[in-house]
């Protein structure tokens, strides 16, 4: 038997090839998520220990008292604060990550590379990257922080710092004391620390932080795994089809070696050896092309980012392991089912005339079974939409779709061929006889393409679910940015009004579509007996923000960090009363705590009150669609260089870019398993053509042309691709929906679903275009045999 193995590998190896496609994509993603989380760690633990060597040990996340306590003894706070940062000439960023540096050598834990570090406040180091691409040199003034709080700094050295501790910008102690609340993640003692603090030696804390951060990235390489069990389930429904194709087109050939004397056992052991030996064949290929494609696409990485917290790749056998391991016990798997057949084989059927293809559809109890299965799935979704606990509710959603989906595989032989049937009808009307002939080739053996549309129909549901999903949370997400951040940029004053000439000024900028002054005046607020200094200002009429501003008499509109400044608890300060004084004039109002741009809001009429004379105290700012708002804003920060400028179209941008990169990179994950069935598409398409070879050649006897028998194979892969997209694009949305309605109900109640027509649309079109593609190979073969040649194959 080790001789017919050997021969139907040669004689069948590319009709495995779909098979071969399926287990080496799905073994390669896991090979590539072993070296992007290998990279990462180590490109995140090199240098890890740089600012402890000359600590005695730490305190993670300390508290301010924390902090202060172990610094006046002698220690040293990692700590960092997110600030806008400019130059004479241009703004570096709005949000710029500014670390903190030492003025004792003991603590400067950076690599200098030029210049010197810092030997008092008002110095600071830049970090030799951030300084190319800024074109900051020593020597340069910048100006970190806005306005009261805003520092100037000279340049006097340039660092290298390892990924996991550096920062663009580098400012001492001091300096970054006065912004509020910056964020200390570690402090460094000098000596022993106390245990009631969580003080750990130097040695545990470095082990604790590597652990932790491991489980980090674990996270994310277990999140990616996912995805390529994804392609992996989708992979056992590709080589589950392409053996059942294979092994009925074989039937006879195993029936003859049955008649001359090999057992039931010998054949099935035959196969089998036949399906191992292309799984390992298959692993070992996966292995080689997730390894290169690992390294490639770190380098990439690392040529397209350089900052990008990338090490060397480290391929772990572990990984490799369960890669090669799952590879070749998902072929196994796949191959089971169809030779359960080869153990009721008679050596008789080497005598019949072979049928080519199961005419038998799905039997009563599986009918009745997928739609007991289907319409329990869907009751549990809308059972579990009306769930109060929104975490136990997406655990009942995801039993639902499960279910749900389950029964509509069951269904599948009766439902996809219906469908097309009802599909080639339609398309008979514009195509012709063509779309007839291929409807009927697709009906003739419901199983089979039940089971082709089956792995698409996995890609699509899952990507059309994913994009619905989204852009439900997206457009929620980007309503309540736009609720927080109304405006695209603010100018506003901290002290004193600004020049007459920065509006119009504001509006020659490039990129402004549109600007307006608001009116204010310099208030103060009573708190422990001392006024605190408060600019208030009234929004005017104007269409230049993203929404009505317009702020109720007698009411504040005010952000937690402002009201902080006179009242104990911010958050909680809504509907407290607060006394605004104006020279002799005073004003009392309620406070509206939320998070807003800029200073204080108060009505026209409250504001009158206050004063006569009102000033311009900001200027608010409409960006065009297409303007960058990091460069707009450097541009206009200039304009009034002791303003606090507000971005608040790069803070929707931000959320929008991580909407997007998220969505795509999950869009790009499952790309893998649709591609994956669009290859068995190919394949069963391919095997078809092998299979009705004797049935073209008729056909071509008859009369059909070449042309229209390739229109016929087109029509017969466009239908099956479209079925399936449609079928999967409806379970997605609906899917979708029930996930929406629990988890983003629960965090954003405003949330609408809202399904992205114009997307799922081109999941549909992209798939049919996809199904066209991959029946270009089999119908060039299918036209080549003359029908003479074809009438005279068995």
């Amino acid at each position: 038997m080790r001789t017919v193995l050997f021969a139907s590998l040669r004689t069948y190896a590319r009709r495995y090839a779909a098979a071969v496609v399926a287990v080496v994509a799905a073994v390669a993603l896991i090979v590539v998520t072993n070296a992007l989380t290998s990279a990462t760690k180590s490109g995140l633990f090199a240098g890890i220990d740089a600012p402890f060597r000359n600590a005695a040990g730490a305190v993670d996340f300390p508290t301010e008292e924390v902090t202060e306590k172990y610094v006046e003894k002698g220690g040293w706070a990692l700590a960092m604060s997110m600030q806008p940062v400019r130059t004479e000439k241009t703004m570096l960023g709005q949000d710029i990550m500014v670390g903190a540096v030492s003025t004792e050598k003991r603590w400067q834990w950076q690599e200098l590379k030029s210049g010197r570090f810092p030997t008092r406040a008002g110095e600071a180091v830049v970090d030799a990257n951030a300084a190319k691409t800024n074109k900051v040199a020593i020597g340069d003034t910048l100006k970190v922080g806005t306005g009261k709080s805003a520092v100037e700094t000279t340049v006097v050295g340039l660092v290298d710092a390892p990924s996991m501790w550096s920062a663009p910008v580098y400012v001492t102690w001091p300096e970054m004391q006065g912004w509020k609340n910056p964020y200390v993640q570690t402090v460094m003692t000098a000596g022993t620390g106390d245990e009631a603090d969580k003080w750990m030696n130097t040695d545990d804390y470095l082990t604790e932080l590597q652990t932790q951060l491991n489980k980090e990235v674990d996270v994310v390489a277990y999140m990616v795994l996912i995805f390529a069990f994804i392609a992996l389930f989708v992979s056992v429904l590709v080589i589950t089809n392409t053996f059942s194709i294979l092994f009925a087109q074989r039937m006879r050939d195993f029936a003859l070696l049955r008649a001359m004397g090999a057992t039931k056992r010998q054949v099935l052991r035959s196969v089998r050896r036949e399906a191992l030996a292309l799984g390992l064949l298959a692993s070992l290929l996966g292995l080689l092309v997730g390894a290169v494609l690992g390294w490639g696409i770190v380098a990439l990485v690392r040529q397209l980012a350089e900052t990008a917290p990338l090490g060397d790749v480290s391929l772990e056998w572990p990984w490799l392991l369960a890669a090669f391991v799952l590879g070749t016990l998902t072929t196994l798997v796949a191959s089971w089912l169809p030779t359960r057949r080869l153990m009721r084989l008679s050596p008789l059927a080497a005598l019949r005339p072979q049928e080519g293809f199961d005419v038998r559809g799905a039997g009563m109890f599986r009918l009745v079974l997928g739609a007991l299965t289907t319409l329990a799935g869907t009751a549990i979704i809308f059972v579990a939409v009306g769930w109060d606990d929104a975490q136990t509710g997406m655990l009942i959603v995801l039993v639902g779709c499960g279910t749900t989906f389950l029964g509509v595989m069951l269904l599948g032989p009766a439902l996809v061929p219906g469908l097309v049937r009802l599909a080639g009808s339609a398309l008979a009307k514009v195509a012709g006889s063509p779309a007839k002939l291929a409807a009927a080739n697709a009906g003739r053996n419901p199983k089979r393409t039940a089971a082709t549309a089956a792995s698409l129909l996995v890609g699509v549901t899952l990507t059309t679910g994913v994009l619905t999903g989204m852009n439900t949370i997206r457009g929620a997400t980007l309503d309540e940015m736009a609720e927080q951040h109304p405006i695209d940029i603010a100018l506003q004053s901290e002290s004193k009004p600004l020049a007459d000439s920065v509006l119009g000024d504001a509006k020659a900028v490039p990129g402004v579509a549109d600007a307006v002054a608001v009116p204010g005046a310099m208030a103060s607020v009573e708190a422990g007996g001392k006024p605190v200094s408060l600019p208030v200002v009234a929004p005017p009429a104007s269409d230049v923000p993203l929404m009505d501003l317009t702020v109720k008499p007698g009411t504040m509109v005010i952000s937690p960090a402002a009201a902080s400044a006179f009242v104990e608890n911010s958050f909680e300060a809504s509907g407290e009363k607060a006394t605004l004084v104006v020279g002799d004039r005073r004003a009392t109002v309620t406070l509206d705590v939320r998070e807003i741009d800029g200073a204080p809001q108060i009505s026209a009429a409250t504001l009158r009150e206050l004063t006569a004379d009102p000033q311009t105290y900001a200027v608010w700012v409409r960006a065009d669609a297409g303007a960058d708002p990091e460069d707009l804003a450097g541009t206009l920060g200039v304009l009034a260089p002791d303003a606090e400028l507000a971005n608040g179209k790069a803070q929707r941008a931000w959320v929008e870019l991580q909407l997007d990169v998220f969505t795509w990179a999950v869009i790009g994950l499952l790309a893998i398993s649709v591609l994956i069935a669009l290859a068995g598409i190919a394949n069963t398409l391919g095997l078809s053509v092998l299979e009705r070879g004797r049935e073209h050649a008729l056909l071509r006897a008859l009369g059909l042309t070449r042309r229209q028998l390739r229109r016929t194979l087109a029509a017969e892969a466009v239908l099956l691709s479209a079925v399936a997209a449609v079928v999967g694009t409806a379970l997605g949305v609906f899917f979708a929906w029930g996930g929406s309605e629990i988890l983003v109900g629960d965090i954003l109640p405003d949330a609408t679903f809202d399904p992205p027509v114009l997307q799922l649309i081109a999941v549909v079109v992209v798939a049919g275009v996809a199904g066209l593609v991959s029946c270009v190979a089999p119908s060039r073969r299918a036209t080549r045999v003359s029908p003479a040649e074809g009438l005279a194959l068995d």
